[in-house]
């Protein structure tokens, strides 16, 4: 059996700029969401699909920002793809998904608890996680858990992990504290390079490991001097940039297997939302396997 976890930031924010706007009923900003209820179409269409969550950020900020004044918040982002948010939850609910809408966690920690939790479950062939961002790369285990890019069809297990990133997943945030990830605001220790960090936490693993002198480094890396000085400068602030990058696993959400089957969508939901997107009631039609 294979589990399906959306990341339903991703996919909003793909909609938003990846297709044309447009205008509902009222004269509010609707494309993003007709872009998403598609994608998750498309997704409930295919052979095989049958449990399925989708996840947002209910809002940008998180726990994060209270631990580092430059992490990411919703700055910047769009106000009609923002006010877009709630009606793109609903219409997960309306295709009768199971939808985590995260307030202090992020979306990413939603999937990675799921993912975590129902790795165990011996009814679970494999869990797909359909994002393609480098931090929930650390998600991956073996070829149980994979990230999965659905337009490219890319599969991502563990040693295709290490292939792309260097890496094993569990040091991937290690990687991004100490390489950065502006997508997240994490700036990441000066001079360090992903070919440098690679090199390094394929010894090591983890920042707290990584010896102060670069002689016992026991890998050649080009101006290792020059790193470990960073690193022994930044050490702090290393640990704080791991912190942000590594996912939670405990977030509060229904997550085992039986609440996650999908079983078809709330047609009377579905109608009322293809109404406010401008679309006939019977536009969107799809039905439980």
């Amino acid at each position: 059996m294979r589990i399906h976890l959306i990341d339903g930031t991703y996919e909003l924010f793909r909609a938003y700029f990846g297709a044309p706007g447009a205008l509902g009923p009222q004269g509010s900003e609707v494309g993003a969401t007709r872009g998403i209820l598609r994608s998750l179409l498309s997704l409930l269409r295919e052979d095989g699909v049958s449990h399925v969550a989708c996840a947002f950020d209910h809002v940008i900020e998180s726990f994060r920002n209270d631990l580092f004044d430059g992490y990411k918040t919703g700055e910047g982002v769009p106000a009609e793809l923002m006010a877009q948010f709630p009606l793109a939850e609903r219409a997960a609910h309306a295709l009768g998904l199971v939808v985590w809408p995260m307030i202090e966690f992020e979306a990413d920690d939603a999937i990675a608890t799921a993912a975590a939790h129902l790795a165990g479950d011996a009814r679970v062939t494999q869990v797909r996680i359909t994002a393609v961002d480098k931090d929930m790369c650390q998600c991956v285990i073996g070829t149980r858990v994979v990230c999965w890019d659905r337009w490219k069809d890319v599969v991502l297990d563990e040693p295709a992990v290490i292939a792309k990133h260097g890496v094993p997943p569990a040091s991937i945030p290690d990687l991004l504290a100490l390489v950065g990830d502006t997508a997240d605001g994490i700036p990441g220790l000066p001079g360090w390079g992903k070919s440098s960090a690679g090199k390094v936490l394929s010894v090591w693993q983890h920042i707290e490991r990584i010896p102060d002198d670069p002689n016992a480094w026991n890998v050649a890396v080009r101006g290792a001097e020059k790193l470990s000085a960073s690193l022994r400068a930044h050490r702090t602030e290393a640990m704080l940039y791991q912190r942000l990058a590594t996912l939670r696993l405990d977030c509060p959400i229904p997550r085992d297997l039986d609440t996650l089957a999908w079983r078809g969508p709330d047609r009377a939901a579905l109608a009322a939302l293809c109404a406010e997107l401008g679309w006939p009631a019977d536009a969107v039609r799809v039905t439980a396997g």
